[in-house]
């Protein structure tokens, strides 16, 4: 018994001190980024993998041929697309994504 709870002590002691340290360094990584907070980064990388994910499920889209990147709920899509309608289709999938605020759309159309 005293054993086990010297291993949850020593747990619980773990878990405060790696909390601590998240607490510490995390915020200081987000707000080099730009959010104000660690709930903004991890909001903004939920959003840029959710966009590239459907990317990936569309046919129509070259998720390889895309960069997605979020901050503050604003998506920049930059690349290159075969046709205006996977440009605009890269668009509107980012449009749809739970939290997106805006999308900047720089993807640029390669003259076949």
């Amino acid at each position: 018994m005293k054993n086990s709870l010297q291993s949850l002590s020593a747990r619980a002691l773990f878990a405060a001190i790696a909390a601590s340290t998240a607490l510490v360094v995390l915020p200081g990584c987000a707000v080099s980024r730009g959010q104000s907070s660690v709930g903004e980064y991890i909001d903004d990388t939920t959003i840029t993998t959710q966009v590239k994910a459907r990317m990936v499920e569309n046919k129509q889209v070259d998720a390889a041929a895309i960069s997605v990147e979020t901050l503050n709920g604003t998506v920049m899509l930059s690349g290159f697309a075969k046709s205006g309608t996977e440009r605009d289709t890269a668009e509107t999938i980012a449009r749809n994504v739970k939290g997106v605020k805006s999308v900047k759309n720089e993807i640029v159309v390669r003259a076949s």
